[in-house]
């Protein structure tokens, strides 16, 4: 009460506190029970919210610093997790999920995020009964364990992978909104094994050995025919992935990498190496992953991944809030080397400026490029068309069509455009 007025004295506004002030000061001075926590920490978050976000990264010790700012320790767990703050996550479907591209940073693609395709489900395989069969016109047919093949010299390499279909609905026109669901089924990884060229060493080549049948253990049992020239040097018997061993959805324990081929051909869950004289025909390479022509016909073989490249940000579903400096961002890819140069272009393709490409630059491996621009508020068209060193240039979506039509699904490659209005929202248009 104030003793002139005799009126109560207004209550003075509490000092505003920071959530993890909060936490630090409601906290009793014993290390608190499960159930103490959660009944302090209800009253800031909601015990749920507490339990999801916050429990698995709070430790029960004292703050030692006595800086309220700071967040008590958390404690250490067998394997690693990312902050409950970071929310990107892969857009899934039955029988494929997608990177979202449009949130990632650098090159390598986090093990977690990358893109996945399967024709019958992920095979949950025991590595110490996995064995890989090497036969038909060989010297010595062979079955190596996991064991057997992790003994040969290993050898690792950043490599992209791109599955046939990806972009594929964007022939039909504009199609998806994001690029994570125009392109987010291509992803870069640090793949470890063995060169296949040396497994074959092992069994011996005979002079008909021209092509080579690779068949997995899904259910599926996908099987595809190989040219043996062309990939003998290059593929790889890959075990590991990122670091650590492949994960089942990439294929665990064993998988076939073919550095630049489209994805179907690099098998998961690889149990058999077959040497033929001639392409088998299977259902793969016959009914699936052809491209169908204008004239009826049908390309089989098309192996190659051919130059691509996408602005991630800004890209589809963003929105620029404010005018001014914008880093153009966005990742380019060549199945047939290196990326020699990248173009971008603000007005629809009638200006071209090049693109800092950000090392490292490597053959068969996504490459980070990046333009300054100011955006003046105005409406804008926003493409990138990539440049390999095989002097290959990514075609306009007119310049592809013309010469394959509008009837395929598989090995769309041509130019993205993003557009801006004048609100800052951007969105997928073919121009």
């Amino acid at each position: 009460m104030d003793k002139k007025t005799g009126k109560p004295t207004p209550a003075e506004p509490e000092p505003e506190v920071s959530i993890y002030e909060s936490l630090i000061a409601t906290r009793p001075k014993e290390p608190p029970t499960r159930r103490a926590f959660l009944t302090g920490a209800t009253s800031l978050f909601g015990a749920a919210a507490v339990h999801v976000l916050l429990a698995p990264f709070l430790g029960h010790a004292a703050n030692a610093s006595g800086d309220p700012t700071r967040v008590p320790g958390a404690l250490a767990t067998e394997y690693g997790r990312r902050s409950p703050f970071e929310r990107a996550k892969r857009l899934t479907k039955p029988q494929r999920s997608r990177t979202p591209l449009q949130d990632l940073h650098g090159i390598v693609t986090p093990s977690a995020l990358h893109f996945e395709r399967h024709h019958n489900g992920v095979p949950l395989i025991d590595p110490a009964k996995h064995r890989l069969l090497v036969h038909g016109l060989v010297e010595r047919p062979l079955l190596f364990t996991i064991a057997e093949l992790k003994r040969f010299p290993s050898t690792s390499r950043l490599l992209f992978v791109e599955c046939s279909g990806n972009s594929g609905k964007e022939w039909k026109g504009p199609k998806g909104k994001t690029a994570q669901e125009i392109h987010g089924l291509t992803s870069t990884s640090e793949w470890a094994g063995v060169r296949l060229s040396t497994v074959l060493a092992e069994a011996g080549l005979t002079p008909g050995a021209t092509w080579m049948l690779a068949e997995g253990s899904d259910a599926a049992a996908m099987t595809r025919s190989l040219p043996l020239d062309r990939v003998l040097d290059e593929a790889l018997l890959c075990y590991a992935q990122n670091g650590e061993p492949l994960r089942p959805e990439q294929g665990y324990p064993l998988r076939l990498l073919v550095p630049g081929f489209e994805g179907n051909t690099c098998i998961k869950w690889l149990r058999r190496l077959k040497l033929v004289s001639s392409p088998v025909m299977t259902r793969e390479e016959t009914s699936k992953y052809t491209d169908l022509m204008t004239d009826g016909t049908a390309r089989q073989f098309t192996f190659d991944m051919e130059a691509k490249s996408v602005i991630t940000v800004p890209s589809g579903g963003q929105r620029l809030k404010k005018t001014g400096y914008v880093e153009i961002r966005g990742l380019a890819w060549s199945g047939r080397g290196r990326v020699e140069k990248v173009e971008v272009s603000v007005d629809g393709g009638k200006n071209w400026r090049t693109a800092r490409l950000q090392a490292p630059i490597l053959p068969k491996c996504h490459t980070r490029f990046c333009l300054d621009w100011r955006w003046d508020g105005g409406e804008a068209v926003l493409q990138s068309r990539c440049i390999d060193e095989t002097g290959y240039r990514q075609p306009t979506r007119k310049e592809l069509v013309e010469i394959r039509g509008t009837n395929s699904y598989y090995h769309y490659n041509a130019i993205q455009s993003w557009q801006i209005d004048e609100e800052g929202n951007v969105r997928n248009v073919q121009v």
